[in-house]
């Protein structure tokens, strides 16, 4: 299987060289040119495999290019009980009569960005020594809070690679900001900007295609990759959570082989979602994809709408990994819905960053609302939905998942659709005790994290992860501050150093 460009439907590259490179030249991402198909008999295959075996059964449909050892290398080293707490690697908890929420939390740093960026060093380090065996791979990377502690914990010391973070100063819970900037490890580092996530992401793709810094890489046998979702290989391993999650509700008879499932997923890169309509595209029963926003819900306008834009108030809310104006992955989703039209996408994403805005055509239109609904929360309608998850179902989840949840009891109360729902559960309530307790509790809340994180277990009986709580015992390490502007002279200084 090769793989084109969003904006260049000629480049082909394998998948090894989409991993190892993260984002074609020309700005453009990787894409499969076609997608692989999943049969009944092969979700029938799958029933009963362990979450290892599902993976390697999905992601060998996609990355033709590596052999069952390097595969299995992948796979086994990224998945396993040392670096995950629960030994099915995700969780399903049922809420309700139809809802199943996906707990994708399990792994190191306690957010669904584990799924992907555990596993992403292997495929990245197996994927250069196949493209360029001779360079130090920078992976270069913008968070707005979860991507950068998962990707600096999976990258932490992986020979012939560098790690350097951007995240929004101001934009992350401090459970985050204490992941982030303890972080160990001799190849990494991490500084914040003065400004959003979406200022850290324009900033860190502006740095990808300046060609004098690609020059100084090339002439220190340097080159960069992404692990945000904008690489292709932090996206596909997205895809096999939810078929694993399709086969166990089979495998525990809540679902019959075949039966349709509505998928809902807190999303602001788009990066999740996207997942699952792939995992739909080749096969896999889902019906509705629902799409939950915060209050910064320039996705819903579009779904509803057509028209992306996102000059518009930005809000700093409790649901933060979600600030995001401007979703890098929505470009995928759209060159497959344009016939793969790289014109297109050029003209409606130039637009994006001349204008702040685009409209798609009508048949798009139609195409994205027959596959998709898009509903927001905002922090009030958040709260309210931990609190009665927790009081109705004895269930915590945290400010992301709740917006989930409420954006799936309005789609099903708008829609009488109650066909049987996946709830993407996306991180610990832990790593946002500070919004969590007011919603399940009238006591003052202390203003240290660890004692929040000591209260939310008195009031839900829930263990907090330990690799949290031994935060507090870590130095900081990091403490550097720049704004948009200086973020060039900043990633040249770490490079040095």
């Amino acid at each position: 299987m090769n793989y084109n460009s969003t904006r260049d439907s000629s480049c082909k590259v394998t998948a090894a060289q989409a991993i190892a490179q993260g984002i074609s030249h020309e700005g453009g991402l990787f894409v499969p040119e076609t997608l692989p198909v999943l049969t009944r008999e092969d979700l029938q295959a799958m029933v009963g495999m362990s979450y290892n075996e599902k993976a390697k059964a999905v992601l060998s449909r996609f990355l033709t290019d590596f052999t069952k050892e390097e595969l299995d290398y992948c796979v086994d080293s990224a998945y396993n009980d040392r670096k995950f707490d629960s030994a099915n690697i995700s969780e399903l908890a049922k809420v309700g009569d139809s809802a199943y929420l996906l707990e994708l939390w399990h792994g190191p740093t306690c957010a669904f960005k584990d799924m992907a960026l555990q596993l992403l060093p292997y495929l990245m380090t197996t994927s250069a020594r196949k493209t360029a065996p001779d360079k130090e791979i920078v992976v270069l990377v913008a968070t707005s809070g979860d991507t950068g502690k998962a990707a600096l914990e999976g990258f932490a010391d992986v020979p012939h690679t560098r790690m350097l973070v951007f995240y929004p100063e101001n934009g992350v819970s401090e459970m985050q900001k204490l992941q982030m900037t303890t972080q160990t490890g001799g190849n990494v580092s991490v500084c914040a900007i003065k400004g959003n996530f979406d200022d850290a992401q324009s900033g860190v793709k502006k740095i990808f295609t300046d060609p004098v810094i690609e020059a100084e890489l090339a002439k220190n046998g340097q080159m960069f990759s992404s692990a945000n979702s904008i690489n292709w290989g932090r996206l596909v391993p997205q895809i096999v959570y939810y078929v694993a999650a399709y086969t166990s509700l089979v495998e525990q008879g809540e679902i019959e082989l075949g039966e349709t499932v509505n998928v809902t997923v807190p999303t602001g890169n788009f990066g999740n979602i996207l997942a699952a309509y792939y995992a739909k595209l080749m096969g896999l029963p889902i019906g509705k994809l629902i799409c939950a926003s915060n209050k910064n819900k320039v996705l819903t306008d579009f779904i509803r709408t057509g028209t992306y834009d996102r000059n518009r108030d930005f809000y700093t809310t409790t649901s933060p990994s979600m600030d995001i104006l401007i979703s890098s992955n929505l470009e995928r989703l759209l060159y497959q819905l344009c016939g793969k039209d790289d014109s297109v996408i050029r003209q409606w994403f130039g637009a994006l960053a001349e204008k702040g805005c685009y409209s798609v055509s009508d048949s798009v239109r139609e195409k994205l609302q027959a596959e998709f609904w898009g509903g927001f929360c905002d922090d009030e309608g958040t709260s309210s939905a931990i609190h009665h998850t927790f009081g109705e179902y004895g269930y915590l989840c945290d400010t992301h998942t709740a917006v989930a949840v409420k954006v799936y009891e309005d789609y099903v109360r708008e829609t009488g659709d109650k066909t049987k729902c996946i709830i993407a559960s996306t991180a610990s309530p832990y790593k946002f005790c500070a919004s969590v307790l007011p919603a399940i509790t009238d006591e003052e809340i202390p203003s240290d994290p660890f004692e929040q994180a000591a209260m939310l277990e008195r009031l839900s009986g829930m263990t907090p992860p330990a690799s949290l709580m031994e935060l507090k015992s870590k130095p900081v390490r990091f403490t550097d501050s720049v704004s948009r502007e200086q973020m060039v002279d900043k990633v040249t200084e770490m490079l040095k150093a």
